[in-house]
């Protein structure tokens, strides 16, 4: 089972985390963007290989998800992190309301069912977390789902906070690496990025009203981040709560972290039987004998 090794950005497992600790800015001394854009290429090449790997070794699927405050920059970090990446062995999940069909089953089916085959990256652009987030924040959602006994809303989160834990180590104890990141965007730079969208007629489609409504619950969201990472961030399924004001450092950081964790599987190409290899010189005296035609 993969356990996750140490780095700056990892949410600890001992429910002791604080967004209030949180960065959202780069630490001091932190590379300029072209080092940045240097350090993500290096990285992008990086996956691109383990990618391979994975995908030959056939013994493991990665499941990474991130979660994120809107315009925190998830689908431009998926996009940059797995440039590269061959769509054969990655597929890109993403989860917004759920259908009628998702509603008839429980909070984890939705997303159970487009779990990553062993040998591929799956890639979750928001998750089952939204049923502790949002539906957290907006606690009306509950009347859809026809839960079927009193709703008790202390207790409720509790549960689905222990759901998610035994449903991330059935993954783990089953071959299934998965990566959580928290994309934590300051509530001042959401602002300014909200502008940007509103400025540029190219970028007016990102933009929804509802999406400036939510701000009004920004402190609401940040305590449920913080109970939904203290809860459910263990070392067979991390949290990292990466700073996400600077996008290109941002990226490179997701990404390192990733070949990291890829790299701590050990994988390997399969290997040959002796017999095949005997084989496998009989074909390329055959191959070299032939004339060419």
């Amino acid at each position: 089972m993969f356990e996750a090794g140490p780095s700056p950005w990892l949410v600890p497992f001992d429910g002791s985390f604080r967004i209030a600790d949180a960065r959202t800015a780069p630490p001091e001394h932190a590379p300029d963007r072209s080092d940045c854009r240097k350090r993500l290429r290096r990285a992008n090449e990086k996956l691109e290989s383990l990618q391979r790997k994975l995908w030959a070794d056939n013994r493991w699927a990665v499941l990474i998800m991130f979660q994120a405050m809107d315009a925190a920059g998830k689908d431009g970090t998926i996009r940059a992190v797995f440039a590269g990446v061959d769509p054969t062995g990655c597929m890109v999940q993403s989860f917004k309301q759920p259908s009628a069909q998702e509603l008839d089953h429980d909070f984890l089916w939705r997303t159970a069912v487009r779990l990553p085959e062993r040998g591929r990256l799956g890639i979750y652009n928001r998750s089952y977390y939204e049923e502790v987030l949002i539906v957290r924040v907006h606690p009306e959602y509950l009347g859809a789902q026809r839960l079927p006994r009193a709703i008790d809303r202390a207790g409720l989160w509790q549960e689905r906070f222990a759901s998610i834990r035994d449903h991330e180590a059935h993954l783990a104890r089953n071959g299934t690496l998965v990566l959580k990141f928290w994309l934590n965007i300051s509530k001042q730079e959401q602002r300014a990025r909200f502008l940007a969208r509103l400025d540029d007629p190219e970028k007016h489609w990102k933009f929804s009203p509802d999406d400036v409504r939510e701000r009004a619950h920004w402190d609401d969201y940040m305590r449920a981040y913080e109970d939904a990472l203290r809860a459910t961030s263990r070392a067979w399924a991390p949290w990292y709560a990466i700073p996400a004001d600077d996008k290109d450092w941002l990226r490179m950081t997701v990404a390192e972290t990733i070949v990291d964790a890829l790299r701590s599987l050990d994988l390997c190409y399969p290997g040959v039987p002796d017999g095949d290899r005997d084989r496998f010189a009989m074909m390329r005296a055959e191959l070299e004998s032939e004339n060419g035609d």
